[in-house]
């Protein structure tokens, strides 16, 4: 897309497939419809975006999940644009600010990076002098590294080197990494939480923006790349799962229909079920197999109009709840909190009645008393994101099949289980997918995503 849009001949009868409208699903079909490919998109679903979508509730257009984005997610801005969805319209952008309730304050002041961060800190509440020293030399000193291991560990090892545990690891270090990670700190990878890093912090200082949706997941780009990709003689097949999937001469056959390629953008293990459903790839199968996931839960609170977080994004550290988003502050619903536990814990164990009575109980307490919601739903995405531990071996887009691809934010990749992992990867297949096949060896060349 723009920059990152494959370069192919206009008007290619070129006829490629993507199975899943997820992020990924429709970045990779608007940079193929982009470079003059006949596209078709099935989508089991019948709403677009995956596991970041709109839900109804109520009567009204929520999501499956609280997401938010920063201004680092250059590949998924520039994707909006294209397609024709304003960021500036749908997010609110603000700098990085950490409110954790009664315990932390963070704000990040416009001033270039990383001056930022080292004035941010200057002003935090909730740590000592030496704690604030400490995080900007451990800043300073894994970007001296340019934000390298060795060799990749958890995080707890990385921050008890440079002296972070205790109230550093439990108001920021802790937070942003469940935040960006989806995964508990004490079985997260220390490299990705350190990319993480160096694109947001260590990067210019509109990249540590936080990126607060204004509509629901689906209309931020996932609708609006669709109609992108109609509007150019491509096709949107909702309410389609795939059977299966066939070599067929150099092209794919899905189900009974041929394309000169595939691209498979679906969660990993919807992708592993539908190479097992094709007697496809065994090894790949076993790879996707063996990844654990992470949750998401949700819990929409509806309360009176009058009642308002005192930020549109509050951190929440005493018991179940981590954030709560102040609905009312984005979308103009007035009243709305959406409470939100990302990855795996006790909350788990819980019926949906006692998850959202102990979200209510825990905002009343951080808000000084709330009367009973008119009414609360809780969503559970319980394979919201793949476990970003240590090491973890990633697939690349390209298969062991010549014109078989996949796309998806758990392949391989300096990002975790982000939106912008998402984006990245799907462009990454799509330049795949539109290369020439080599004459030698039967398969494009692998290259990383730019």
């Amino acid at each position: 897309m723009r920059q990152n849009a494959p370069r192919v001949a206009p008007g290619s009868d070129r006829r490629i497939a993507v199975v899943g409208g997820g992020w990924a699903g429709i970045a990779a079909a608007v940079a193929l419809a982009q470079a003059g490919a006949a596209v078709t998109v099935y989508e089991a679903a019948r709403t677009l975006g995956g596991r970041a979508r709109r839900v109804a509730l109520e009567g009204i257009d929520l999501d499956n999940g609280q997401h938010i984005l920063v201004g680092a997610y250059r590949a998924t801005l520039e994707a909006m644009r294209t397609v024709g969805a304003d960021p500036g319209a749908l997010l609110l952008r603000q700098p990085l600010s950490l409110e954790i309730a009664g315990r932390f304050s963070l704000r990040l002041p416009r001033l270039p990076a990383p001056l930022h961060l080292v004035a941010g800190l200057a002003q935090a509440k909730g740590l000592t002098v030496a704690e604030r020293l400490r995080i900007v030399r451990f800043v300073l000193a894994t970007a001296a590294r340019r934000y390298r291991l060795a060799a990749d560990v958890a995080v707890p090892a990385l921050l008890a080197v440079h002296r972070q545990l205790g109230r550093p690891t439990d108001h920021l270090w802790e937070p942003l990494c469940v935040a960006a990670l989806n995964t508990p700190l004490v079985s997260a990878s220390a490299q990705v939480l350190l990319n993480v890093l160096r694109d947001t912090l260590g990067a210019g200082r509109a990249a540590s923006d936080l990126l607060l949706p204004r509509r629901d997941l689906s209309r931020l780009f996932p609708e609006p790349g669709a109609r992108f990709v109609e509007a150019r003689g491509g096709r949107v097949l909702l309410g389609r799962r795939i059977e299966r999937l066939a070599p067929d001469g150099d092209g794919i056959a899905i189900d009974s229909e041929r394309h000169e390629a595939a691209i498979v953008a679906c969660a990993p293990h919807h992708a592993a079920q539908l190479l097992e459903r094709s007697g496809l790839l065994p090894g790949l199968r076993g790879q996707l197999g063996a990844f654990a996931f992470e949750p998401i839960y949700t819990c929409y609170l509806q309360y009176d109009a009058a009642v308002a977080l005192p930020h549109p994004m509050l951190g929440l550290r005493e018991g179940l709840l981590q954030w709560a988003f102040d609905r009312g502050a984005l979308d103009g619903r007035r009243g709305l909190v959406a409470a939100v536990v990302s990855a795996r814990g006790a909350h788990e164990e819980l019926e949906h009645g006692a998850f959202a009575a102990t979200a209510h109980r825990e905002l009343a307490s951080a808000l000084g008393g709330l009367s009973q919601p008119v009414w609360s739903h809780v969503i559970a995405e319980r394979r919201a994101t793949f476990s970003c531990t240590p090491g973890l071996a990633r697939p690349g887009n390209a298969t062991e099949l010549p014109r078989l691809f996949l796309a998806g934010d758990y392949t391989a990749g300096d990002h975790p289980a982000t939106l912008e992992g998402a984006v990245r990867s799907g462009l990454a297949a799509a330049r795949l997918a539109l290369a020439p096949t080599s004459p030698r060896r039967g398969r494009p060349p692998i290259g990383p995503p730019s």
